[in-house]
């Protein structure tokens, strides 16, 4: 991550998603399977999302098949997860669905955002600290 890059909070940026995950979201509303702070914040994130080809997608911006570390500011916590399609998705092996809540909440966001998004627990608000290519 670079030592320049300026926290910025979920409600101020944009996310960036490639065109299959933009249609792969779309889906998840359409299923009606989110919380609803979760469903208006996702429908809110994909009426201000710029659809890039996989390719033009930034080394730095959450998305599948990439490890995030992150920071739970709720408590401090920071820890790392690793990202991958749903049917890939094993604990022992450490890895996590894109489509899970905490994968729902961070996709297209680049470090330095924090985020907001309602979990099990109750809303939790998070700080993404460096993504990485898997």
């Amino acid at each position: 991550m670079s030592t320049t890059a300026e926290t910025t909070t979920a409600s101020t940026g944009s996310i960036i998603l490639t065109t299959g995950m933009f249609d792969l979201l779309k889906d998840q509303i359409r299923r009606k399977k989110l919380a609803p702070f979760n469903e208006a914040k996702l429908v809110e994130q994909l009426r201000n999302a710029q659809q890039v080809l996989r390719n033009q997608l930034p080394d730095n911006v959450v998305d599948i098949n990439r490890s995030v570390r992150l920071t739970d500011l709720d408590s401090n916590e920071t820890f790392t997860l690793t990202f991958v399609a749903p049917d890939k998705a094993r604990k022992k092996n450490k890895t996590e669905s894109i489509l899970s809540p905490i994968g729902l909440a961070l996709i297209g966001y680049p470090e330095g955002t924090e985020v907001p998004w309602e979990m099990p627990e109750g809303v939790r608000r998070y700080r993404i600290e460096q993504v990485s290519a898997i």
